[in-house]
Formats: structure tokens, C-alpha cells, sequence
């Protein structure tokens, strides 16, 4: 599916010129991806940048507030859905989207992968809150339509990068998976969570795209794992250790072809005193922990992605550079070895 150890990001970059942004990108990594420029415009945080064309909701000023739509744009929405138009992103809302595909045109080269990435159905339902502060997520109806909307955006940047790649990767980006089950989160059924993200992983694969999972911090990985997905990624700086914990559910992933991207390269500012050195240890922690359950060497190799632990949206720019510097550089290493 990808060559061994290949490199791509997550998302954020903490740049305001797109074509900057994407330039970093295309020089640091072997899966090129698009960057969400959230320094740009509040409209570019990840949940305002996926509610365009969503009814229920409307941004005032910072805010992304649940409203009561209007029946002629709702049944203009449910028509989008019914004909599975896709629900298409603007410049307005992701300016390095359009700067990454004119980069790309005007390049010419068709790469072996490209990424896109959408909010996860859990994160962006739960972070959406209506008057009351109840999430959206616990409005059957609403969550229910609140994943069309998501699939339509996934299908949608498939087709948008499909032209320049050989393989479209879609991650799906769900930070909020590492807190479920705590009492913010004490209503979300995990059979619910599990339905939610297996049906976004379907839809992205019925568009002939390539469907992973991001989560940067610790959460329920076996949840995760038999979503379906094809490529795992989560922050194996800080928790290398816990992929051990499951060892018939990890080893049944890497037995269906699965890949483990590695977060490797913090994304908080401790980056500042990293070397690919320390990195290189980091990572042989996290590769001997699945040995020690059978899974062998070479195959998770084969079967490995290296990524940054998170977006680099947060941090200064110049911090974000050496993130992808040390990401390319450990590439290297390995590629050297």
C-alpha cells in the first residue's frame, strides 16, 4: 500500500500563507498533504472548516452555534444527501487546499499517495453544543445528518486529489476518542462510536480512497482497530507503550494489511530539545514493544508510517520546521540503515 517508514503530517501547520505551508510540506514529507491553516482564520479550526453547508449551524464572530434551519435549506441538504453530491469545502475555509491542488497542477507530477483529513463524526458532534451546552451529538437526527455531511466532505476531497495521486489517504482526525468514557463523555455509547467511525471508514473506501484514524492521545484502541481502517495513527512519543496492551487486536490489524503510523515527532514545544538520536530510541521502544507480542520486525516495517504526534498548528513556525526536519531526518536514518 505505501513504502516502508514513508512520511506524511497531520494536518495544522502554524503558517498564514498557504503557498509557505504547503511549500514545507511538499519539501519535508513523501506523502504530501494538505494544510489546515487555523492561524489563517477561525474558519479553519477543525470543526468550523467541516460545518460549511451543515444548516443546523451558523458562525457568529468565533463561535459555531446549533441553530433551527430554515426548511428550504434543509431539504436542499437533504437532497445533497440523497444524491450523494458531496458537500465541497471553500477557499474561504481551507486556503491551503486550494493552494496545495494548484501546486500541484501546475507541478505536473502525479505522486503514489496524497492525504486529506476530515473531523471525526465523534469530535465534531461532540464539540458542536447547543444553548443549553448539550453536544449535538445527542440529537439522534442531528448527529445522523451531522455524518452525512462528514462522509460528503470525505468523498468530496477524494475526487478534488484524486488527479494527482496514484492513492488518496483520508484520515479522520478524533482527539475527542481519547476522552470517552470519562464523565465528560459519560452518555456516548462506545457501540455508537464504534457504528459512527466504521460507517465513515466505508463511505471513504466506497469513494476508492484510503481511510485512517488519528487520535493523539491515549484511547480505546481496539475500538479503533476494528473500525476498519487501513492505517492507525496515534502519539507513539508519549505513548509508545500501549499498543503491547492488546496483542491479538494489534496483530490481527498488521495480519489484514494494516499500517501503524507513528507519531514520533512531539508536536508540543519539548521539540525544541529533541534530536533524531533520542527519536530513533523513542521509536525502537515502540517497534520492540510489538515484537515482544509476535508481530516480526520486518513486517512492521514494511507496515510502518512515521508522522508528526499531532498537528503543528500550536506551535511557533519555526519550531514546526524543525518538526518536519526531524521527521525527514529520521526517515533517513532508517532509510540509511
Amino acid at each position: 500500500m505505501f513504502q516502508s517508514l514513508s512520511t506524511t503530517g497531520i494536518g495544522s501547520l502554524p503558517h498564514t500563507d498557504p503557498e509557505e505551508a504547503c511549500d514545507i510540506i511538499l519539501r519535508s514529507v513523501d506523502i504530501p498533504f494538505w494544510p489546515q491553516l487555523p492561524h489563517r482564520s477561525f474558519l479553519e479550526l477543525m470543526v468550523p472548516q467541516y460545518s460549511e453547508g451543515f444548516p443546523f449551524v451558523k458562525i457568529e464572530g468565533e463561535h459555531v452555534n446549533i441553530v433551527k434551519a430554515e426548511e428550504q435549506a434543509v431539504s436542499a441538504f437533504y437532497e445533497a444527501v440523497a444524491d450523494k453530491r458531496g458537500f465541497p469545502i471553500s477557499t474561504e475555509y481551507a486556503a491551503g487546499l486550494y493552494a496545495f491542488i494548484d501546486i500541484l497542477k501546475k507541478g505536473g507530477k502525479r505522486f503514489s499517495a496524497v492525504k486529506g483529513h476530515i473531523t471525526g463524526p465523534l469530535t465534531f458532534t461532540l464539540s458542536l453544543t447547543d444553548n443549553q451546552k448539550r453536544p449535538l451529538y445527542f440529537d439522534e437526527e442531528l448527529r445522523e445528518l451531522a455524518l452525512e455531511l462528514l462522509k460528503g466532505k470525505a468523498g468530496w476531497q477524494i475526487g478534488m486529489l484524486r488527479p494527482y495521486a496514484e492513492k488518496v489517504l483520508i484520515f479522520i482526525d478524533e482527539p475527542i476518542l481519547s476522552a470517552l468514557g470519562t464523565s465528560a463523555y459519560i452518555g456516548v455509547n462506545a457501540d455508537e462510536a464504534s457504528r459512527m467511525l466504521q460507517e465513515i471508514v466505508r463511505h471513504i473506501k466506497s469513494c476508492g480512497g484510503i481511510a485512517g484514524i488519528h487520535c493523539c492521545g491515549k484511547a480505546d484502541w481496539p475500538l479503533i482497530l476494528s473500525s476498519g481502517i487501513d492505517v492507525f495513527n496515534f502519539d507513539s512519543y508519549f505513548y509508545w507503550d500501549t499498543l503491547g496492551i492488546y496483542p491479538e487486536e494489534i496483530k490481527a490489524f498488521i495480519d489484514n494489511g494494516g499500517f501503524i503510523a507513528w507519531g514520533v515527532v512531539p508536536t508540543t514545544d519539548i521539540v525544541r530539545e529533541v534530536t533524531v538520536e533520542g527519536l530513533s530510541e523513542q521509536l525502537e521502544r515502540g517497534l520492540t514493544s510489538l515484537e515482544k507480542i509476535g508481530v516480526p520486525r520486518d513486517k512492521l516495517l514494511r507496515q510502518s508510517l512515521l508522522t508528526p504526534s499531532c498537528g503543528t498548528g500550536s506551535l511557533r513556525t519555526e519550531d514546526a520546521g524543525k518538526v518536519f526536519s526531524l521527521l525527514k531526518d529520521l526517515r533517513s536514518r532508517y532509510a540509511g540503515g
